[in-house]
């Protein structure tokens, strides 16, 4: 079951994340942790089937609640320059395809996971759903926590 007080950030989408750390850095007083550039950003969505992206990503290191800013190339589920700001809140959860199915039972669409649902193996470490409100929500799988902690002292030692 999903707990509330386990959501850990807010994603936003940004067109140029060095400015955007610069811009936020300074006027929210938050440090970054080094912000990391993936090549190949594993990504299914039910439009395009599984499609790798170039992503750049950052999280605000103080906590509890952190800034996420993500900048995606354009056209993808991470496209700052086609509408920049708030994008999702990110909770953490014990069984991402366990708590995926439960809210799309309820009525809740999938936008996107890590991995294929169709393939055996579940959402991978993450799934992006949206209620008819308009929510966006990531689920991400508890077992990266550590990791995410660990990148985030390090901004702060």
């Amino acid at each position: 079951m999903i707990d509330y007080q386990d959501q850990f950030h807010i994603g936003i989408r940004v067109a140029d994340i060095d400015a955007a750390m610069d811009e936020l850095g300074a006027g929210l007083n938050v440090t970054w942790a080094e912000a990391r550039d993936v090549a190949e950003q594993a990504l299914w969505t039910p439009e395009a089937g599984l499609q790798h992206h170039h992503l750049r990503f950052t999280y605000s290191a103080e906590g509890p609640q952190h800034l996420e800013l993500l900048q995606g190339p354009s056209g993808s589920f991470w496209d700052g320059n086609d509408a920049p700001g708030a994008h999702h809140i990110g909770i953490w959860v014990d069984d991402v395809a366990a708590e995926t199915t439960t809210l799309v039972d309820a009525g809740w669409t999938l936008l996107g996971a890590q991995r294929d649902p169709g393939d055996g193996e579940g959402y991978g470490v993450f799934s992006y759903i949206r209620p008819p409100t308009g929510l966006i929500v990531e689920l991400v799988d508890r077992t990266v926590e550590a990791a995410f902690e660990q990148w985030w002292g390090a901004a702060l030692a």
